[in-house]
This record gives structure tokens, C-alpha cells and sequence, in this order.
């Protein structure tokens, strides 16, 4: 069972990055950034906070935002009641190209694993893996069993 989680994860994993590279939108890591960062109060979180979220280190996420901050999708800004902290806020591109990709990212979700899985195993699978993560969430984390929304349609106009 383990195995065949890990290998599910890694396939579904690269099969979402690719569909994400092959429209020109930008990397999963990326994503998953920009979808913690709509999602947190303000469309901010201090750097440590966000680190936990995405599952990288500190030093991981340090990089990672370089290149964001960068990219002009996130920017960093100092934490007023701690010297030593800093925020990562996303930036109205960063929300831009987030609704961009979004769409892609949830189709391939669709696809590679939800289309897979008949209804009542989805909402067996779905308290399994909350359980889980729950289990496990490191302090100042909230609790991940709220289902995600996608960020708004940009319209045409």
C-alpha cells in the first residue's frame, strides 16, 4: 500500500507539472506557493509559516521565492512585530497568473486521480488522508479537511 501510494503520488505529481509546463504557466512548486498565499488571510504568510505549508525547507523556500519575487508574482515585506521576520505577499501578477493556471492544474486533478475514483471511495479516501494529515500537522498549521476553491475567472472584456 505504501509503494503504491508513493508511485500514485509520483505519477500524478509529474503528470500535473507537465501539463503545466507544456502550457507555458508556470511550475507546480510555483503553484502551490501562489494557491497558499490566496488562500491565507491578506494573501500573506511569514516565510516560516509558508515553508511548513509547502512542505520545503527553509532554505528551499528561500530559493523558491527568489525566483517568484523575481518572476514579480510575490514580494517580500518585512514583519512589523518581529525584526526577524519577513512575509511573502502575493502580488496582484502572482494572483493573475495563478487564475491563469488554475484551470489546468484542476482538470489535471480530475484527471489523473478524481476520475479515477468512484464517489463513495473519494469520500472514503478523502477522511483517510485528512486523518492522517491531521495527525501529523506541525503547530500554527490549520487543519487542511476545508476544500480548496479555485481562484475567480478572470472575464474577457
Amino acid at each position: 500500500m505504501w509503494r503504491d501510494f508513493l508511485r500514485a503520488h509520483a505519477a500524478v505529481t509529474r503528470a500535473l507539472e507537465d501539463e503545466l509546463a507544456d502550457e507555458k504557466l508556470l511550475p507546480l512548486t510555483w503553484y502551490d506557493v501562489l494557491v497558499q498565499l490566496v488562500e491565507a488571510p491578506g494573501r500573506r504568510l511569514r516565510m516560516t509559516e509558508l515553508a511548513e505549508r509547502v512542505l520545503l525547507s527553509r532554505s528551499g523556500l528561500t530559493r523558491l521565492v527568489d525566483r517568484l519575487v523575481k518572476a514579480g508574482l510575490v514580494e517580500r515585506q518585512p514583519c512589523p512585530d518581529d525584526a526577524r521576520g519577513t512575509y511573502c505577499v502575493l502580488t496582484a501578477a502572482g494572483f493573475g497568473r495563478l487564475r491563469d493556471a488554475a484551470p489546468v492544474h484542476l482538470r489535471g486533478v480530475h484527471e489523473h486521480m478524481t476520475s479515477l475514483i468512484r464517489p463513495e471511495e473519494l469520500a472514503v479516501l478523502g477522511t483517510v488522508l485528512r486523518r492522517i494529515a491531521n495527525a501529523h500537522r506541525m503547530p500554527d498549521v490549520p487543519d487542511q479537511s476545508e476544500r480548496r476553491q479555485p481562484p475567480p475567472r478572470r472575464v474577457a472584456g
